[in-house]
């Protein structure tokens, strides 16, 4: 019995960039309006203002927001991080992949079209240069195929410039979160004496503007991972942006509609047209929708010029679509909200309970003990490492805790000052009357105090005569 052929002709099997030739399908997208973009643009200008303006805050002298990767320095609202506190980043960004997934899980590839530094960079930064010097997707075309003239050159030189300083300025500030915006402007004013960091700043910018000048959607729809894997987080309750075809099918004109019994969809292509990566909504699901809502704009303005109720093409899931009601939150959603939940409320209490100082004492090695001349007192030398996460010398004093004795500083009788952002040696003596040493080693408590409040205690060992 013969098989029954499969007609394909209706999947697309390729992405959206690139032609049936197999050559770059260069996206001219007209440039969307509507409420969804209205809320997108002021969400894009809040987020370039603090990206922008957030290494130059400054909290007691620390950077608000820093990530030194070269000195292992981090940091995070004025609070400075340290190596030894890799494990609270390595929870942020296990809460932070929880996170997107759920968002991912409920709302679809929202993070895509909202909040990804690529789409805002794009779309409100790059394509606004590029709509205000060349025009609509029309004259862009036109231009294009223009052969080289005056006005052209004028053109594409004014925009090409414009990129490459948005790409310089995009470098020089993804690099003030490395090495700090202070030590940035001291380096800028002597650029010849660290050619290494200017070369550095320039390879970042020929990158940028590669990025946002030829690249484009093709890092949403290709390149990046997330754009992969979210398929594979997507269930039939889904909210996302979904053309509702129950409701739009059949297609044809308006004029049409009553005698033909036609859908809503009037096929007129503006959902199509707006699109940042040139898929059609209407096809259903694609792994190269962003969730940008340009569609929904476009198709609720013609919806309102036909007097048609909006949300032919709105956030909906596939089962709401079917049912026509809304989909309840489901069980897998619930989950990742309770991790979610957990994990944040961990996070926090690590954040909150990390202590400014971290101290660790330890016996001298090859070190065992003293005795003094009359045998009434046992002495054992130690070592202190501290570390002094905050951006300012700490002065702190050393007091021996729920045991009789003293300590004696090595060179400095009265304490030590923590020198900021750095790990301190103490170099000290502890004397113990013999008479309550009870065993040949026993525990001691010593407590680091500032300005008479302890801030940290650290336990160790005392070695004495044997009993």
């Amino acid at each position: 019995m013969a098989k029954k052929r499969i007609d394909t002709s209706q999947f697309r099997e390729r992405v959206s960039t690139v032609t049936e030739e197999g050559k770059r399908n260069w996206i001219y997208a007209t440039k969307p309006s509507g409420r969804f973009y209205k809320w997108r643009s002021y969400l894009a200008y809040f987020y370039l203002g603090i990206f922008f303006a957030m290494p130059l805050i400054y909290i007691n002298g620390t950077q608000f927001l820093q990530f030194n990767f070269i000195e292992g320095r981090f940091s995070v609202f004025g609070k400075i991080f340290w190596p030894n506190d890799f494990f609270i980043f390595a929870i942020a960004a296990i809460t932070a992949i929880v996170l997107i997934a759920l968002f991912t899980a409920v709302y679809g590839r929202i993070f895509c079209g909202w909040i990804c530094p690529q789409t805002i960079f794009m779309e409100f930064v790059f394509r606004k240069i590029e709509w205000w010097i060349e025009g609509t997707p029309t004259q862009q075309k036109k231009l294009n195929a223009t052969p080289w003239n005056l006005e052209k050159i004028l053109k594409k030189g004014l925009k090409h410039t414009l990129f490459l300083g948005f790409s310089l300025l995009i470098a020089n500030a993804f690099l003030s979160y490395i090495i700090g915006s202070k030590v940035l402007f001291q380096k800028m004013t002597h650029p010849i004496d660290n050619f290494g960091m200017l070369f550095g700043v320039l390879v970042f910018t020929g990158m940028f503007y590669f990025v946002f000048a030829y690249v484009r959607e093709i890092v949403c729809t290709t390149i990046c991972p997330y754009g992969r894997l979210q398929s594979t987080m997507y269930d039939n309750d889904t909210m996302q942006v979904s053309y509702d075809y129950k409701r739009g099918e059949p297609r044809g004109k308006f004029k049409q509609k009553a005698e033909l019994n036609l859908g809503d969809c009037i096929d007129c292509f503006r959902c199509v047209t707006v699109c940042p990566t040139g898929i059609d909504i209407r096809n259903g699901v694609q792994m190269e929708c962003v969730g940008c809502t340009a569609c929904i704009d476009e198709c609720d303005d013609v919806m309102d010029k036909l007097d048609l109720p909006r949300g032919l093409i709105r956030y909906a899931s596939e089962n709401e679509i079917k049912s026509g009601k809304k989909s309840p939150m489901t069980l897998k959603a619930k989950a990742y909200t309770g991790v979610v939940i957990i994990m944040l409320t961990f996070l926090v209490a690590l954040i909150v309970s990390r202590k400014n100082v971290d101290a660790k004492i330890f016996r001298v090695k090859g070190q065992t003990y003293q005795m003094s001349e009359d045998k009434h007192t046992v002495s054992n030398l130690f070592d202190a490492k501290v570390l002094n996460k905050t951006s300012r010398d700490i002065p702190v004093e050393l007091r021996l805790m729920d045991v009789d004795g003293d300590i004696r500083m090595i060179g400095n009788n009265e304490g030590a000052v923590l020198k900021k952002e750095s790990m301190n040696k103490i170099t000290f003596f502890v004397d113990r009357p013999t008479e309550d040493l009870e065993s040949h080693t026993s525990h001691i408590k010593v407590g680091l105090y500032h300005d008479g409040a302890l801030i940290q205690t650290v336990k160790s060992n005392f070695m004495g005569p044997f009993k």
